[in-house]
């Protein structure tokens, strides 16, 4: 017995997860509450994904025993030369109560996670009440309601086996089958849409990112539909806040709900909180006392509008950077010199300067970046043909026409585990792709973000944990069927993995377990054809959600718009870049002293305030690390006239979200670059939320 194997795969799934979960969240200013559910959601998939390969791996040495119990009892003993035949054991092989009893825990903690504790932590997040009873009230009723289609169908199918003779409907097992097969249908469900598009648009995907030109207009074609979602939310922003503006009038200090109108407030970054106080309202505004049950809808409003602006201004920032560097190496392939030029110059390390020069920098983005993508398409278009090949023929038992049944078949003869495991491994994590890096990128759900640099919301971290506690179970209970490890699946009698005895059979309703589970994952080949062809992409462009679809006019037009809105993107940060040269050189030549003092070296650049009474203004500095103590008017006064405001009011947001990015745990924001990030960037869009307990 090695525990070492088992061992390893559940640290690489912690260590995966966490650091995951360091990228996208952020540690310091998340609820714990909110960082403990989601690390434990993802690592347990993780777990799920890296540990089942070696519970196949300890299945296939049993079935192996099993069947030589039986040619060894049949061996005469009288015979003069008995040659008992023995099984040769895997190096990772447990005892047998060690998955059992993992997956157990495993299994149902993430069912309790992702149909229990996570829909009601999301309705808590998004709930406008102002105390804790009222939170959870409005999430309880937020997932009764999400729940009734539920616990229809749920009834359904008790009445369904209630006329089913000789079936006990309130036996424990019976109920927990119901719940298990609740779960993997809709799980499934779910993966045929997920993997009939990303089986065929990751392949081309990868060859397509291969041709920059291609890439850049995709780009451009981004650039412009995100710019209209920016301004949208800006707009609704803009609408939520002159709402509040409105009831701020009415409720005065001393007011009853004055208190909860604070709460709300609180929730406005600073910058938009100040152009909310200049704004002049209309006449015709009305300034009647509101109620309670206005101020709880007004701050649900804020709430998901801030979070709608926040993903939408991270989203620009990150595509901007990535549209630059996308024109940087086109511009770089006919290089003569074969040295990697930026447009905007950026800072490395010297880590990076040594084994990352320009020279080699040059090669890998204009030589073999290309080559290692369209290898890397070919390969995973083999990968897709495989399991479309295989989700469509896996329930043939004989002849064996599944592909990776019969690799499983082959190296079980030969004992060679090595083979199954990588294999195993493999199929899973590419399924696990292109389910996964699917969710994200379906309109209806452009509510969710992951966004890196630990810009993401806790409303988005706990959806993506929900969806990858649903998916990640049935996805595996599918690929156990694809290697005929289900015996329910195949109509033959076999020894099953661990795994899918946990995780149960769906015997008991026989519509599912006789049709839905079997046939509908020959729906994914519909679902490939389609994507093939671009149906789906032309019928949502025909009906008003643009498309990228090369031969499309509107497609055209809008490529052109996002290359024009870059163009104006890059002018502004170019002037802004100069501004900021100027405001170095005008410190060289005037020293500061008094109130202005120099600290640290001129190798990188920091971020100092300048603080008047009422706000506080940052400004992003190269060269010198320079406090500024004292009020604006004293700084100002050391200034050229041109240089007195501040870069953000003169080249707008978007400029500074370009150049700053990044924020590091300790609220110095900063990119890895040596860039260091405005914090007037949290004032515009505020950070994500930091945690679900704030309001009260």
């Amino acid at each position: 017995m090695h525990y070492g194997p088992l061992v390893t795969k559940i640290l690489l799934s912690f260590m995966l997860s966490t650091s995951v979960l360091f990228r996208y969240g952020n540690w310091f200013r998340h609820h714990i509450i909110v960082t403990l559910v989601v690390q434990l959601a993802w690592f347990f998939s993780f777990l799920i994904i890296f540990a089942l390969p070696l519970d196949v791996i300890s299945t296939v040495f049993r079935q192996c025993v099993e069947e030589n119990v039986h040619l060894n009892a049949t061996i005469d003993p009288n015979s003069t030369t008995p040659t008992p035949i023995t099984c040769e054991e895997p190096w990772s092989n447990v005892p047998e109560s060690i998955f059992p009893n993992l997956w157990r825990t495993v299994y149902w903690t993430m069912q309790c996670l992702t149909w229990l504790f996570m829909p009601m932590m999301q309705s808590y997040i998004k709930a406008g009440d102002f105390t804790i009873k009222g939170k959870l009230k409005s999430a309880l009723i937020d997932n009764a309601i999400y729940y009734g289609s539920y616990l229809f169908i749920c009834g359904i199918l008790l009445i369904y086996l209630a006329t089913r003779p000789g079936i006990d409907i309130f036996e424990w097992s019976k109920l927990k089958a119901i719940a298990s097969s609740a779960s993997n249908t809709w799980g499934l469900f779910l993966l045929v849409l997920l993997l009939g598009y990303a089986l065929v648009a990751v392949p081309r995907n990868l060859w397509n990112n291969s041709n920059q030109s291609y890439v850049l207009n995709h780009a451009y074609f981004k650039a412009a539909k995100l710019s209209a979602d920016k301004a949208e939310a800006e707009e609704i922003v803009d609408d939520v806040l002159e709402s509040l503006q409105a009831i701020s009038l009415a409720v005065r200090p001393g007011h009853a709900l004055h208190q909860n109108l604070e709460t709300i407030i609180q929730k406005v970054p600073s910058e938009l909180k100040d152009r909310m106080n200049r704004r002049q309202l209309p006449d015709d505004t009305p300034t009647d006392s509101p109620g309670e049950k206005t101020l709880i809808r007004l701050h649900k409003q804020v709430i998901k509008s801030l979070q709608v602006l926040q993903r939408t201004e991270t989203q620009w920032s990150i595509l901007v950077e990535k549209i630059f560097a996308l024109e940087d190496t086109l511009k770089n392939l006919n290089s003569r010199d074969r040295v990697y030029k930026r447009t905007f110059d950026k800072p490395k390390t010297v880590v990076g300067r040594i084994f990352y020069s320009s020279t080699i920098e040059w090669y890998w983005k204009c030589v073999f970046a290309s080559y290692m993508k369209k290898m890397l398409s070919v390969l995973a278009g083999i990968l897709s043909v495989a399991v479309v090949w295989s989700e469509v023929t896996f329930f043939n038992k004989q002849p064996v026409l599944s592909i990776f049944a019969y690799i499983v078949n082959v190296a079980k003869i030969n004992y060679d585990y090595s083979t199954i495991e990588l294999m195993s491994t493999l199929v899973i994590l590419y399924l696990c792709y292109c389910a996964y890096s699917t969710v994200l990128k379906i309109r209806v759900l452009n509510l969710y973000y992951l966004a890196p640099h630990h810009q993401t919301n806790e409303y988005s971290l706990i959806f993506s944990g929900m969806m990858l506690s649903r998916l990640t179970p049935p996805l595996c209970l599918n690929f156990l069927g694809l290697i005929h490890m289900d015996s329910h699946i195949i109509k033959k009698q076999v020894l099953e993995t661990h795994y899918t005895q946990i995780m149960g059979h769906m015997d008991v309703i026989k519509i599912i377990s006789d049709g839905f589970n079997i046939y509908f994952p020959m729906a994914i080949l519909f679902f490939c054809v389609a994507t093939y062809f671009s149906l789906g992409a032309r019928l949502l462009s025909a009906v008003g959600f643009h498309q990228f679809i090369g031969d499309d006019e509107i497609t055209t037009d809008l490529v052109n718009e996002g290359r024009d809105l870059i163009k104006r993107e890059k002018r502004k940060r170019q002037r802004a870049e100069e501004a900021m040269m100027r405001r170095r050189e005008f410190h060289e030549r005037f020293p500061p002293s008094g109130r202005l003092r120099t600290r640290g070296s001129t190798d990188t650049s920091k971020v100092r305030t300048v603080r008047n009474d009422d706000t506080q203004e940052s400004t992003l500095l190269p060269g010198r690390n320079l406090d500024y103590e004292g009020t604006r008017e004293e700084v100002d006064t050391r200034f050229p006239p041109d240089l007195a405001d501040d870069i953000d009011a003169r080249f707008g947001v978007s400029t500074r979200n370009i150049i700053n990015e990044r924020y590091d745990s300790s609220n110095e924001l900063e990119f890895s670059d040596g860039y260091q990030l405005d914090t007037n960037y949290r004032n515009r869009v505020g950070i994500p939320p930091r945690g679900i307990f704030d309001d009260v």
